[in-house]
């Protein structure tokens, strides 16, 4: 079946696709236009670029065939550079099932032709080459989509990272802005931070399993990999303890502390700075739930030295305890010294015991923190040991650390 002519085989037929290639692109795009729709929504810039793949693939083929491939024993692998003459930006604008699809309108229109495009003799081995390379065309396009995908995963990761690290060091506005900008980010609000190890392994692996995550939760997210951590930007989660519970999965063993919401990503170093050192304290409260909101370790944080923990714990404890009449700050000192014992209080008071619980739940509507709970009231001593050190300081304004 065939001849060979001109020293390779299928000379004739390939001098005549040679000729046709430009009239069987034309034609391709035309039967594209009239049997995809989506083909026809491409703008204008996109659908010539297709329409240079299609003359490339034409050109492909002759050179496909000239090797031999047309034959069983023949090299199958067609070269990936049929798609490099369209820039790397259509396999954004149009995904591999598409793209199989045009593939198949090609070939399909080439087949068509193979009577008046193989000389005498070739056609069934024309139409049977055709065939072959339509099937390695198509892994074509696989591997360029995958490669496309693997480099845009590692950029998104990169660029992902980029935005984290502006945001552990307090970048301005605008820079956390345009690179989100870029990742696609909407902002929902509230914002919050998560901080957790990290699984190990690639980060753009990493990243995707954080992503998958948060398809899950219905929520946005965005994160970066450093070192050891693992540093998730949580959008729209109106319980952000809740929503890191379900993101789980993507970091590794330890403790995972989230940081307090903020309205937006402009205010989420705030977030970030807080759920930062709360997993530096972590370790210190074994027994913590996992997650961890980040102000649930404000007396981990103090003796590790957070700064705007120790502001908290004195304005909001201590400070707000000394503002009242005095009582309350010596009912709960007391009540610390002896072991949280409601009897030996009163008796060092000399008060009834009825007269001790009023007091400690004044402290606890106070301060917040609840004497009569162990946790509350370790964080309660801790704060009398600041206020204390620093006993001026029990008026400060609450303000953000610099």
């Amino acid at each position: 079946m065939g001849h060979m002519t001109d020293g390779e085989p299928l000379a004739a037929t390939l001098r005549q696709i040679e000729r046709s290639a430009g009239a069987l692109a034309t034609a391709s795009v035309s039967r594209m236009d009239e049997s995809l729709p989506w083909f026809r929504e491409l703008p204008a810039d996109q659908r010539s670029w297709v329409m240079l793949v299609a003359q490339a693939g034409v050109q492909s083929l002759v050179q496909w065939l000239r090797t031999g491939a047309g034959t069983r024993g023949g090299p199958q692998a067609v070269s990936d550079e049929v798609f490099d003459v369209a820039p790397r930006a259509l396999a954004r604008s149009i995904n591999l099932q598409q793209t199989v699809a045009l593939i198949k309108v090609t070939i399909d229109v080439v087949e068509e032709q193979v009577p008046h495009l193989a000389a005498p003799g070739e056609e069934q081995q024309l139409r049977e080459a055709v065939l072959r390379y339509s099937r390695e065309v198509a892994f074509a396009a696989a591997r360029v989509y995958a490669r496309a995908a693997e480099s845009r995963g590692a950029w998104d990761a990169r660029l992902q990272a980029l935005l984290v690290d502006a945001l552990l060091r307090g970048d301005s506005a605008d820079v956390l802005a345009s690179r989100a900008a870029a990742l696609g980010w909407t902002d929902a609000p509230p914002v919050a931070v998560v901080v957790g190890r990290s699984p190990g392994g690639e980060a753009a692996i990493v990243l995707h399993g954080v992503h998958r995550a948060a398809r899950r939760a219905d929520v946005e997210v965005l994160g970066g990999v450093h070192g050891d951590r693992l540093v998730v930007v949580v959008g729209g989660a109106s319980d952000p303890v809740s929503v890191a519970e379900r993101l789980l999965p993507a970091f590794g063993e330890g403790p995972v502390v989230v940081g307090p919401a903020v309205p937006s990503l402009e205010a989420a170093t705030e977030s970030a700075r807080s759920a930062m050192a709360g997993y530096r304290a972590a370790p210190a409260w074994p027994a913590a739930p996992r997650p961890v909101a980040a102000d649930d370790l404000l007396p981990e944080r103090a003796l590790a030295g957070d700064g705007e923990a120790r502001r908290i714990l004195r304005h909001s404890a201590y400070g707000a305890l000394a503002r009242t009449s005095g009582e309350l700050l010596e009912t709960l000192d007391a009540f610390l010294t002896h072991g949280g014992a409601l009897e030996a209080t009163a008796r060092a008071l000399f008060v009834h015991p009825n007269t001790v619980r009023y007091r400690l739940r004044r402290v606890a509507e106070v301060t917040g923190f609840g004497p009569l709970t162990p946790r509350d009231a370790f964080t309660l001593k801790i704060a009398l040991a600041l206020g204390r050190l620093e006993p001026g300081t029990q008026g400060e304004q609450l303000t953000k650390p610099t």
